[in-house]
C-alpha cells in the first residue's frame, strides 16, 4: 500500500473558513502531527498532503488546504490554491464548528462540491464544546481533543469509497498464461536506474492478470520477438518509437503503447483519439499547448518539448506554434489554444486529467495525449487502439 503512487490513491479534501479546525482534524485522523496548529487565523498556508492507508477504503492521500475565506493580495492566491485542489478531489470534508449555522461561504463550498459531483461530508468541529450538539443529514460530529467521532468519521470516508472501481490498465487485455513483449527504449531521456511509473504499473497489471512480461529495448526488439518460442498476446510500446516497432510487428500480434493504455486508463481515450485526428487541420500560426502532469529535468531529446512539436511541423508542413506547462500548473485560460496534447497522466489522478479534459472540450478545444497524437502522425492510430 505504501509504494502506491499518489495518481492512483483516492485523494480525500479537508475544506472550511480558517481555524475551523481542519489541521487538528487531520492530525487526529492520521494520528501525527502533519499539520501546523495555532489559535491564529491562516496557519496552514499551502495545501498539505499525507499519504496513508485507511481500511476498507485502502491507499489515500489526505490533503489540509488553507481556509478559503483568507484575506488580502496573498490570502486570494491561497483560496484560488485551494480551489485546485477541488480539480482532483475525489472525496470532500467541509469542516466547520458545531453549535452554528452554515455561513455563506461554507454553503458556496457545498456548491462547488455539487457542480464538480465530488462525494462530500460536514464535519461539525469542536464537538466537545457543544455537548448536546445533534448532527445533521450528511453531517457527523467529531471533536480533535478528545477523539470523539474520529473512527465513525473514518468509516463514513472509507464509506465513500466502496462504489469506486479499480482503474483498469492491460489485465483485462490479456488471459492467464498470455505473454506481453513490452518496448522500453533506454535513451538520454530515460530515467537512470529505473523504469518510469506507466511501465511498472503495467508489469505489475500483467503479473496479477497471470500473464508474463518480456521487456526489451527497442534496439533488441526483433531478435527478442523472433526469439520468443510463444508469440506475444500483445506488444506495448514507448509511443516514440510507435513507429519503428509497428513496422517490425506482424499484423496478427496486437500493439499498443503505454501513452494509449494510461488514456484508456484515465478515461479519455474516446477524446484523445478525436482530438489526434484535429492535427491534420492544423496550420500557420495555430498555438498548440502541451503538459506534463510531472516536473523533470528536460534533455536535449525530451518527447514533449523536441520530439513531439518536431513530428507535427514535419506532418503538418505549418509554422505552428508551442507552449508547454508542466506540474500542476495548467493555464486559465485555454482560449488561444488550437489543440491541447497532455502526456499520459500517470502522475495525477483520473479526476484531475478529466478535470483538464473538460475545460478543454467547454472551449472546444480538441484535447489528446502523446501516445494517441504519434499513432496518428505515424499513421498507425486505427491498430494501435483496435483491441481496446
Amino acid at each position: 500500500m505504501n509504494s502506491t503512487p499518489s495518481s492512483n490513491r483516492t485523494q480525500i479534501g479537508f475544506f472550511g473558513l480558517r481555524n475551523a479546525g481542519k489541521s487538528s482534524l487531520v492530525n487526529a485522523i492520521t494520528n501525527q502531527e502533519i499539520s501546523v496548529v495555532s489559535d491564529t487565523a491562516g496557519t496552514t498556508t499551502d495545501p498539505v498532503t499525507k499519504a496513508m492507508e485507511l481500511l476498507p477504503l485502502g491507499p489515500v492521500v489526505i490533503i489540509d488546504t488553507p481556509g478559503f475565506d483568507d484575506i488580502g493580495e496573498l490570502g486570494e492566491k491561497r483560496v484560488k490554491k485551494t480551489k485546485e485542489i477541488l480539480a482532483k478531489t475525489d472525496i470532500a470534508l467541509l469542516v466547520c464548528e458545531a453549535g452554528r449555522e452554515l455561513l455563506a461561504q461554507e454553503t458556496e463550498m457545498i456548491e462547488l462540491f455539487k457542480e464538480k459531483n465530488i462525494p462530500y461530508l460536514i464535519v461539525r468541529s469542536k464537538a466537545d464544546l457543544f455537548e448536546n450538539y445533534e448532527a445533521k443529514e450528511n453531517e457527523i460530529a467529531v471533536s480533535a481533543e478528545t477523539g470523539k467521532g474520529i473512527e465513525e468519521l473514518k468509516e463514513k470516508m472509507a464509506s465513500f469509497g466502496e462504489s469506486r472501481s479499480e482503474p483498469v490498465l492491460i489485465s483485462d487485455l490479456v488471459e492467464e498464461g498470455d505473454v506481453a513483449l513490452l518496448v522500453v527504449p533506454i535513451d538520454k531521456s530515460a530515467p537512470k536506474g529505473r523504469l518510469i511509473l506507466p511501465q511498472q504499473m503495467v508489469i505489475r497489471d500483467l503479473l496479477d492478470a497471470g500473464a508474463s512480461a518480456f521487456v526489451t529495448k527497442d534496439t533488441t526488439y526483433k531478435e527478442t520477438l523472433d526469439s520468443l518460442l510463444k508469440k506475444p498476446s500483445i506488444v506495448v510500446c514507448d509511443s516514440q518509437v510507435f513507429g519503428k516497432i509497428s513496422q517490425q510487428t506482424p499484423n496478427d500480434i496486437r500493439l499498443t503503447s503505454f501513452s494509449i493504455l494510461m488514456a484508456r486508463m484515465k478515461g479519455f481515450l474516446h477524446t484523445a483519439v478525436c482530438g489526434a485526428k484535429k492535427i491534420a487541420d492544423l496550420k500557420d500560426g495555430d498555438k498548440v499547448l502541451v503538459c506534463e502532469g510531472c516536473t523533470h529535468h528536460r534533455q536535449c531529446e525530451d518527447i514533449g518539448t523536441v520530439k513531439l512539436p518536431a513530428w507535427i511541423k514535419e506532418y503538418t508542413k505549418a509554422d505552428v506554434k508551442f507552449e508547454f506547462a508542466s506540474g500542476s500548473a495548467f493555464p486559465d485560460d485555454l482560449s488561444s489554444y488550437s489543440l491541447i496534447i497532455h502526456c499520459g497522466g500517470c502522475m495525477i489522478t483520473e479526476k484531475e486529467v478529466q478535470h483538464r479534459m473538460k475545460r478543454a472540450i467547454d472551449e472546444n478545444i480538441p484535447f489528446t495525449n502523446y501516445g494517441t497524437a504519434i499513432a496518428f502522425i505515424k499513421g498507425i492510430l486505427d491498430r494501435s487502439i483496435e483491441m481496446l
